[in-house]
């Protein structure tokens, strides 16, 4: 299965990548903005491919089996990014998926995107953003699996975690690592297909905790 990574220069991204590599019946595609991040993605196991999530999408999904989302605007940027990327992006990707005639995408999303308004004042617009995105795949026809992590950490991952469609208690961490192996697990898994859950750092194995959603 071709698997197209959105954000694959990214922190999550290139984990994905990676895991991706290592497993026979998956090929990285790896979505790039910039022809220098080639060689790093070459070096993770991917194969480039140069796409803007601002641009037009539609040679990028050519011959792709699933997309993985896992782009960002990043901390550092303003709403408008926020809505170019992770909002008005993922939307057009999801579109240009559907009319290449892709069957999958995962979506890497956040705990509190389904109640932005009830977001730190700071995240509110990035959670609506994510909501937008969302909803606009649930309604794509796609075969989606919607992924909430709660926050990211750069810590070495455990390979356990909590899933659940909704936390009782959603504050908490995990670990990007964790995170990027839960994306790539729910690509087969079909407990994960039209699902949308959230995870935090906990005690099941990750295959085990999205099995049993």
């Amino acid at each position: 299965m071709k698997v197209l990574v959105a954000g694959a220069n990214g922190t999550t991204g290139r984990q994905i990548v990676n895991l991706l590599a290592k497993e026979e019946n998956h090929t990285a595609l790896a979505m790039i903005r910039k022809e220098e991040q080639s060689e790093d993605i070459k070096n993770a196991g991917g194969e480039p491919v140069l796409a803007d999530l601002e641009g037009n999408l539609d040679q990028a999904v050519q011959g792709v089996s699933a997309v993985i989302f896992a782009a960002g605007s990043g901390p550092k940027t303003g709403p408008d990014k926020t809505t170019a990327v992770d909002r008005d992006g993922a939307i057009s990707l999801i579109d240009a998926a559907k009319k290449a005639g892709v069957k999958r995408f995962v979506m890497l999303s956040a705990i509190g995107s389904d109640t932005p308004e009830q977001g730190p004042e700071g995240m509110q617009h990035y959670f609506k953003a994510k909501l937008d995105a969302d909803e606009h795949l649930k309604q794509s026809g796609l075969t989606y699996t919607i992924v909430r992590p709660g926050a990211l950490t750069n810590d070495e991952g455990t390979g356990k975690i909590i899933a659940q469609n909704k936390l009782e208690d959603p504050k908490g961490k995990i670990s990007r690592a964790d995170v990027a192996q839960v994306l790539v697990s729910s690509l087969d898994d079909e407990k994960t297909f039209n699902q949308t859950f959230e995870i935090l750092n906990g005690n099941v194995p990750i295959k085990e905790a999205i099995s049993e959603l």
